[in-house]
């Protein structure tokens, strides 16, 4: 019997083909080829519409080497897609329109102000919370300085720590100012008075370029750099929500963002939390907190999106071990727990996504076999053609 096929979708990063995450597409095609499920990774630029066939990149175990050939549709498509200002994202926008019908491990989410907005809605989440504000008006920045002494500013749809400003409002008055532009270099520190501030934020087009306020959480270690913790809960073999695993990251000197891509660098949780609060009951205590919510967050927002299969949460703690949710980023990265030097949370963090496609093609089979009997069109698929690669 032909062997259930997974497409990974994703997109190039520049006019030669790039993908960014190569090397963890090729550990999937070997811990899928052990698995018994085939896997190929293929963008929308591959797709030919009018024949319904993808000009697939496979790679070969054995030989440790990529290749191409046109291949039908997969049972399954796993989307890697992350937003580009490009054309890329259009064609990823016609694909998802077109083959929408087709099952996806996970559907795309919203942006990082209608996510916030959902899960204000409920109760179990709104301590979690820092306070929110989408920008209408560049006189809304100055609102929340004048509430909350620390305050970030971060577009709606950005990624990386790209473009994000943090604004602390010192004793006297004035506001220290540092950040990252648009490319993700570090922005030279500034002091300017809360008068100044409007004239200074004018160039960012805060408006146009979509972006919120969040209240900030003092999370600067002792030697001066800030932290967070990066939570990653996925669907398990079972079809079940579970947490992966939870790693620190520690920011470059002089950056505001903990990413590991701005020059960043991980932890384990315990090893950070320990230094963090200074408390092992507390650190024991905080951990089991995070897993609930990390949860209890991945369900209700599958509840409200459409099919997920992984989230990452960035959290920060404060001093009394107080949980604090930054954002959710639906198209988590892995590194940083090999990074922390957890091997088996990294193993997991790869194999879950394959293990929890096997399982969701399996209950469609079984779906399939309960809802009708079996006949000679079961062997095609319900898009119209054949399934096997060769």
């Amino acid at each position: 019997m032909t062997q259930p096929v997974l497409g990974i979708l994703t997109l190039y990063l520049n006019e030669a083909g790039y993908l960014e995450e190569r090397s963890i597409y090729q550990k999937m095609t070997a811990a899928g080829h052990k698995l018994g499920l085939s896997i190929f990774v293929f963008t929308p630029k591959d797709v030919n519409y009018a024949q319904n066939k993808i000009h697939a990149l496979f790679y070969n175990v054995e030989t440790k080497s990529w290749s191409r050939k046109w291949t039908a549709f997969p049972h399954m498509i796993y989307d890697r897609c992350r937003i580009q200002r490009t054309y890329r994202f259009e064609q990823l926008l016609k694909f998802r329109s077109k083959y929408g019908h087709l099952m996806f491990l996970n559907r795309p989410l919203r942006n990082k102000w209608t996510i916030h907005r959902v899960l204000s809605k409920d109760s179990r989440f709104r301590g979690y919370l820092p306070a929110t504000k989408y920008i209408e008006d560049i006189n809304d920045v100055s609102d929340i300085v004048r509430k909350y002494s620390l305050v970030y500013l971060k577009p709606i749809n950005g990624t990386g720590g790209r473009g994000i400003l943090r604004i602390e409002r010192r004793k006297d008055g004035q506001l220290h100012i540092q950040g990252r532009d648009h490319e993700r270099r570090i922005i030279k520190p500034q002091q300017i008075s809360a008068a100044g501030l409007n004239d200074y934020l004018v160039p960012w087009q805060l408006r146009s370029n979509r972006y919120i306020a969040q209240q900030g959480i003092q999370i600067k270690l002792a030697n001066g750099r800030v932290h967070d913790y990066r939570m990653l809960v996925q669907k398990n073999g079972e079809g079940q929500w579970e947490v992966t695993g939870c790693a620190g990251r520690i920011g470059a000197a002089g950056s505001i963002t903990s990413n590991l891509h701005g020059g960043g660098h991980a932890a384990t949780m315990t090893a950070l939390l320990k230094e963090w609060l200074r408390d092992e009951t507390r650190v024991s205590q905080v951990k089991e907190e995070a897993e609930k919510f990390g949860v209890a967050v991945a369900s209700y927002l599958e509840n409200n999106y459409g099919r997920l299969c992984e989230l990452a949460l960035d959290l920060a703690i404060d001093r009394k071990g107080g949980i604090w949710l930054l954002e959710v980023n639906p198209k988590p990265a892995r590194e940083v727990f090999s990074q922390a030097g957890e091997k088996e949370v990294y193993r997991k963090a790869i194999i879950r996504p394959l293990e929890y496609a096997l399982w969701l093609h399996n209950q469609k089979k079984r779906k399939k076999s309960k809802d009708k009997p079996a006949a000679v069109s079961d062997v095609r698929s319900e898009y119209g053609y054949d399934w096997n690669l060769d």
